[in-house]
């Protein structure tokens, strides 16, 4: 039933032979693959993959038998011959990474390359992204555009050299981490730049999936609660700036202005904001204003509902 309907749905396009296809896969939740990826997969005569494990896991699931080619980051030059070979004897060829939209922060772009050295045509199937997934949910209104860094470097120093190279973007700026380097990266984070916010994506689209926006000052302890340090993340270092709508220079940022509140409500306005100070690097006499701004408010709040 699944074939038939994505063949409903996908396949009044034209899909030429001697052609490839880069396919979009799930990033986590197996639903979130299209219908008319699966429509190509059931199409094509073999499949070019980055492990061959995890798609025979995903055909199996879609209901679906191909042969499968291994092409992974170690072979991708050599392997990549044999698919334009059977692209150039009429077959339609399906590439896929193991999660996500291939060629990016994965293999794909070698093989891409060779076909169309070729003067083969390689043809999209969109899917799931999770640089666009986790840019989707930061509600960064300051950045313009975002940059895709992907996996910075594994040494420490080169990891802070490439943050340094990347905190005066305009842009957000979208990372990937392992669980063991993550916490490596938070610390890196925060040593920068404590107030910038960062939003933090780990097991995106699974059944433990968290996103959660704090300032990076934040986000050492964060990582430490739980279960955090395991699975896959994708972060998003928000732009440099003020949210448009803040009124002025120095505006708080929106969600250090909700743990603001809570604090606000719970504790003395000095420790609320030594506290909160701590914890952001913001300046403790700044959110001891704040504090006093908020508590105003809430009285004129309760002025005007006796009035």
């Amino acid at each position: 039933m699944l074939l038939q309907t994505a063949a409903m749905a996908a396949g009044g396009q034209q899909y030429p032979a001697g052609a490839l296809y880069v396919v979009g896969t799930p990033i986590g939740n197996l639903a979130d693959i299209t219908l008319r990826a699966i429509h190509v997969l059931s199409l094509v005569d073999s499949v070019a993959c980055e492990d061959t494990r995890m798609t025979q896991r995903l055909m199996q699931h879609l209901g679906l038998s191909k042969r499968l080619i291994s092409v992974h980051e170690h072979n991708e030059n050599e392997a990549a011959q044999g698919v334009v070979a059977a692209l150039q004897a009429g077959q339609r060829v399906a590439y896929v990474s193991d999660a996500g939209t291939p060629g990016v922060s994965d293999p794909g772009a070698r093989l891409v390359r060779a076909v169309a050295a070729a003067g083969l045509r390689t043809l999209p199937i969109p899917g799931a992204s999770a640089p666009v997934s986790i840019v989707s949910v930061a509600g960064d209104v300051v950045a313009q555009g975002f940059t895709f860094a992907g996996f910075l470097p594994t040494k420490a120093a080169a990891r802070r050299e490439a943050l340094e190279a990347l905190r005066r973007a305009s842009a957000a700026v979208v990372l990937f981490e392992s669980p063991h380097r993550v916490q490596d990266l938070a610390r890196d984070l925060e040593a920068l730049d404590p107030a910038r916010l960062v939003t933090v994506g780990r097991e995106l689209t699974k059944q433990f999936e968290e996103v959660a926006t704090m300032p990076c000052a934040a986000l050492p302890h964060w990582l430490e609660g739980g279960q955090r340090q395991k699975g896959e993340f994708a972060l998003v270092w928000h732009a440099q700036g003020l949210d448009p709508d803040a009124a002025d220079a120095a505006a708080i940022p929106l969600p250090v202005q909700e743990i603001l509140t809570v604090l606000s409500d719970t504790l003395p306005v000095k420790e609320a904001a030594r506290l909160l100070s701590e914890v952001t690097g913001l300046s403790r006499n700044r959110l001891y204003q704040a504090v006093l701004d908020l508590r105003q408010g809430d009285k004129a709040q309760e002025s005007d509902a006796l009035g």
